[in-house]
C-alpha cells in the first residue's frame, strides 16, 4: 500500500471519527432538550387537572387534601380544620406510621402564600399537634420569603405544581421528600384571562368555519368593574372564588 493511499486511509478514519463525535453530541442536544420538553408538558397538564380544584370552596378543599391522603394509604385520616382549629385542617398517619399534620390554603391561582401564614402553622403544628411531618398545602405559590422560612423550620410545602402531580397520581410519599425550597418557584400564576391566553398558546386550535363567530365558543366578554378592572369569558374553567 502506497504512502497516498495510507494517507487517505487516515484522513478517512479522522473525518469519520468526527462525523461520529458530532453525530453523538447532536443526539444528547436533542435528547436533553427532548427531557425539557417532556417535564414543561407534564407541568403544564398537571396544572390543566387543576381546573375543578380552583373552584372548590375552603372546606371542600380540605375534604379534597384529605381524600388524597387516604387514596395514598394514609391511616386515621380526619378533615379537623374550622374554628379555633390552630392551624390545623387534616390529620393522619403516613402508611409508616408517622403523625402528618396539613394546612390547607384554597387561594386563587395568582395569589401567593407569605411568612406570616408559615409562621403561624409553625408556632402550633408540632408544639400543639405533635406532627411528625408538618405539611402546607396551597393552590397557589408560595413567595421566596415564606420557602426560606419553611426550610429553616422543616416545613414541607405543596404549592400548585406539586399539588397538580398529587392529584394527577404522584404518590404522597414520594413527593414529601423534595426540596422546593431549591426546586420551586415563587412566580406567580397568570390570573384567569391570562392563564387561558398562555394555555391557548399550547394547544392547536381547530380554524373556524365561515360564518362562524371566535365568541361563540368562548363567550361574550364582560368588564367586571371596580380598581384593577379586568376581562374575563364567562365560559372559563379556571375561574376561581379566590380570596
Amino acid at each position: 500500500m502506497g504512502t497516498g493511499t495510507v494517507l487517505l486511509v487516515v484522513l478517512a478514519v479522522l473525518a469519520a471519527g468526527g462525523v461520529t463525535g458530532t453525530l453523538v453530541r447532536a443526539g444528547r442536544r436533542e435528547a436533553e432538550a427532548e427531557k425539557i420538553r417532556l417535564a414543561e408538558q407534564a407541568r403544564v397538564q398537571a396544572l390543566r387537572s387543576m381546573e375543578a380544584i380552583w373552584l372548590l370552596g375552603d372546606r371542600e378543599f380540605e375534604e379534597y387534601v384529605a381524600e388524597l391522603c387516604r387514596r395514598d394509604g394514609c391511616t386515621e385520616v380526619r378533615r379537623v380544620g374550622g374554628a379555633n382549629d390552630l392551624g390545623a385542617d387534616v390529620i393522619g398517619r403516613l402508611p409508616d406510621g408517622r403523625k402528618i399534620v396539613v394546612q390547607c390554603k384554597r387561594y386563587a391561582k395568582h395569589r401567593t402564600v407569605g411568612s406570616p401564614d408559615l409562621q403561624k402553622f409553625n408556632g402550633t403544628v408540632r408544639d400543639e399537634h405533635g406532627a411528625d411531618v408538618p405539611l402546607f398545602v396551597a393552590s397557589c405559590k408560595f413567595t421566596k420569603q415564606a420557602r426560606a422560612f419553611a426550610a429553616r423550620r422543616s416545613l414541607v410545602l405543596f404549592d400548585v405544581d406539586l399539588l397538580g402531580f398529587w392529584n394527577s397520581g404522584t404518590p404522597l410519599t414520594a413527593l414529601l421528600d423534595l426540596d422546593i425550597g431549591r426546586s420551586g418557584t415563587n412566580r406567580k400564576l397568570q390570573p384567569d384571562h391570562d392563564w387561558q391566553e398562555q394555555l391557548s398558546c399550547l394547544t392547536p386550535r381547530p380554524s373556524s368555519t365561515p360564518g362562524t363567530s371566535m365568541s361563540g365558543s368562548t363567550g361574550a366578554r364582560r368588564n367586571d368593574g371596580g380598581a384593577g378592572t379586568r376581562t374575563r369569558t364567562r365560559s372559563h374553567p379556571y375561574r376561581s372564588r379566590g380570596h
